[in-house]
């Protein structure tokens, strides 16, 4: 067994370690500043993802035989692994943000100020900033110490929510090299689409479905099965998922939508 601490100590240094060595990796082959700033952020969010969804499917599929009781050793060592990512993340998001006005060819400068730059940063991404911040000082913790052994099997899938995010990264990577309108963009949307609504919406339904089926009770009487912070606690997890997802569809529209047709002149 690693001592306690071993695994969040390997994330502390493994997620800013690969992202300073893409950055220089990529600016030594000749990438200019900004995109090789954006291109290794992206790199380390798709790796983190793999190997969440990876993880996760290890948990839930050595688990599912009894969804409570039923434990794997992963459950408990990769949250700490990735519990640094979600931190590191938050200044890499906004290491993006502050190269994008250059990275698209804008004539406008970066902010002027560390001040000026967090504010905008903050009223662009604050919903994501809030639920990398809840991942760290609400999840973690919930994950490391309140579940006591129990729910691998829940944690497992929660972690394969992951399997989404290379996709939303490889989406940005096309547009910063303006590939959006490529096929290979369109390929990526619609796999985005699909993953994101499996692995992130129609998630919680199912996962009420597996308690549901543990305990014998039809899905729609789960809700009242368990504990209204139960329930409060899958609302508040589910609701930003649902809103991306929303964004998602809307992006995917404007991308899918036949061309408006010209306007006759009269």
């Amino acid at each position: 067994m690693a001592p306690p601490g071993a695994a969040l100590a390997a994330g502390l240094l493994f997620f800013p370690g690969l992202f300073l060595l893409g950055r220089a990796a990529l600016g030594r082959a000749g990438v200019p500043g900004p995109h090789a700033t954006i291109l290794a952020a992206r790199l380390v969010s798709s790796v983190q993802a793999v190997m969440a969804s990876t993880a996760g499917y290890i948990i839930s599929s050595s688990c599912h035989d009894d969804v409570i009781d039923d434990q794997h050793w992963l459950a408990g060592v990769y949250p700490q692994f990735a519990v640094p990512y979600f931190i590191y993340d938050i200044y890499a998001m906004f290491l993006c943000h502050w190269h994008r006005g250059q990275v698209k060819g804008h004539e406008v400068a970066p902010p002027p100020s560390l001040r000026a730059a967090a504010g905008s940063y903050l009223r662009k991404d604050l919903l994501m900033v809030l639920h990398h911040a809840a991942m760290v000082l609400v999840c973690f913790p919930v994950t490391a110490l309140w579940r006591q052994g129990k729910g691998d099997f829940f944690l497992g899938c929660l972690l394969m929510a992951e399997l989404s995010t290379p996709f939303v990264c490889l989406g940005k990577v096309l547009i910063l090299f303006q590939r959006q309108h490529t096929t290979l963009h369109k390929l990526n949307a619609v796999a985005l689409l699909v993953t994101f609504f499996l692995c992130r919406v129609l998630l919680f339904p199912y996962l009420y479905w597996a308690y549901g089926r543990h305990r014998g009770l039809p899905l729609l009487g789960v809700p009242a099965a368990l504990p209204l912070t139960y329930n409060a606690a899958a609302a508040a997890l589910l609701a930003p998922q649902l809103y991306w997802f929303a964004l998602i569809c809307r992006g995917s529209w404007r991308l899918f939508r036949p061309p408006a047709a010209p306007r006759q002149p009269p």
